[in-house]
């Protein structure tokens, strides 16, 4: 093989290499905006049962101070 085909076959790999992270970076893009999708889903979740469970602790307590009275 000749100085200038070794050449020609490293820019080759650089290029491609280039290309493999340019896909890499890409996919890392989608991940991210999926995480933080599902982050904001999550939080919605918790807020949800936080209200059920404050719903919850208020009429044990209203039941029970029927019960009483």
């Amino acid at each position: 093989m000749s100085w200038a085909s070794e050449e020609v076959g490293a820019i080759r790999k650089l290029v491609l290499i280039e290309d493999r992270l340019d896909r890499v970076a890409n996919h890392v893009d989608q991940l991210a905006e999926g995480c933080q999708d599902l982050d904001r889903r999550f939080v919605r979740l918790e807020a949800k049962f936080e209200l059920i469970e404050k719903v919850a602790t208020s009429r044990r307590r209203s039941i029970r101070g029927k019960s009483e009275g």
